[in-house]
């Protein structure tokens, strides 16, 4: 197979390559524009917006892609995305060689020390492709992605899940504060991590300070993405006020991501899921210090077409499903 392609970082000459492979895949419908326009893309490159790659043939013909980018407020974790085969290469084994040389070029990236990717659920490929280069399962973001975007027809799904996954390449022990509420499922998902972490239970302790929050908006997706590196005495006040900011902009799904550095961050965690928001993932790193997801759905999730890999995963999935339906009762009530 070494001899067949070859897998390197992307140079000017690929442009053309990249757009015809996502042309090839989506027709024009990818909801990243970029990789259709061979000026942007190689201006974003130049200006270390984002790390893309390519996989050729002898012939220099590009059959494989995938990136990494900064996406999590903490500039040193790398995101692996949109990763993406030829169909006339399908099972070829190229979605393998992407995630080895990612393995391998991530900590040569400039301040690079996690790996993250969001593992889509309509099918396992890219689960099975993380675990092969020791990624972790932290967990799940529901219906994250509208279904159109992996295909048509009547069996594609209405939206699409996907399992966040980690490594750890430069190690930061440090202490994690765990919401009571959510205590059993975290310490499971730490204890088959790969860097250290002392766990200490967030007890009733007082919100101070002023809370910092930002928010991100993904038309395409119907998704919008609140960053809360500080939940202060206000965090309830900053929080109502961006949800009314939502309103009226067709969101499907809202996530929060709070830090796991705050001893009060069970008092956040409670206000949260008294507005409907359930458990999402534990982020490792997101702030620099661990963060938490915590995720809210507008209507009923597409639970059903969730393909996963592993029992960890599954396990972490049930817990997801059960804390839903405990929050939707909770609202009724």
């Amino acid at each position: 197979m070494g001899s067949q392609y070859v897998v390197e970082p992307f140079r000017h000459v690929d442009g053309e390559g990249v757009a015809h492979l996502f042309t090839e895949v989506y027709g024009d419908k990818y909801p990243f524009q970029m990789v259709y326009h061979r000026e942007e893309l190689i201006r974003a490159v130049d200006e270390g917006a984002c790390f893309p790659f390519c996989v050729r043939t002898a012939s220099g013909r590009v059959i494989g892609y995938g990136s990494l980018y900064r996406s999590a407020p903490f500039p040193g974790i790398y995101e692996f995305g949109q990763g993406l085969v030829s169909p006339d290469f399908q099972g070829a084994g190229l979605g393998r060689l992407l995630f080895e040389f990612v393995e391998g070029y991530l900590p040569t990236l400039p301040g690079a020390q996690v790996y993250f990717g969001e593992a889509v659920c309509n099918h396992t490929h890219t689960q099975k492709a993380g675990a092969n280069i020791k990624t972790i399962e932290t967990g799940l973001e529901i219906d994250l992605m509208p279904g159109y975007v992996y295909g048509a027809g009547e069996n594609a799904p209405k939206r699409v899940a996907a399992v966040d996954m980690f490594r750890t390449f430069v190690p930061r022990p440090h202490i994690v504060y765990l919401p009571e509420v959510y205590e059993d499922i975290m310490r499971s998902i730490y204890e088959g991590f790969d860097d250290g972490r002392t766990l200490c239970l967030s007890l009733d302790a007082h919100q101070a300070g002023a809370t910092k929050m930002s928010t991100r908006v993904f038309d395409f997706a119907q998704v919008a993405r609140i960053s809360v590196p500080v939940a202060g005495e206000d965090f309830l006040d900053c929080l109502e006020e961006e949800e009314r900011c939502l309103r009226g902009r067709n969101i499907r799904v809202t996530q929060v991501w709070l830090s796991l550095a705050s001893p009060a961050i069970g008092r956040a965690v409670d206000a949260l899921r008294m507005r409907g928001y359930f458990f999402g993932a534990v982020c490792p790193r997101w702030f620099d210090d661990d963060g938490l997801l915590m995720q809210r759905i507008d209507g009923e999730p597409d639970w059903g077409n969730v393909r996963l890999y592993s029992p960890r995963t599954e396990k972490i999935f049930g817990v997801i499903h059960e804390d839903w339906q405990s929050v939707a009762r909770e609202e009724e009530e």
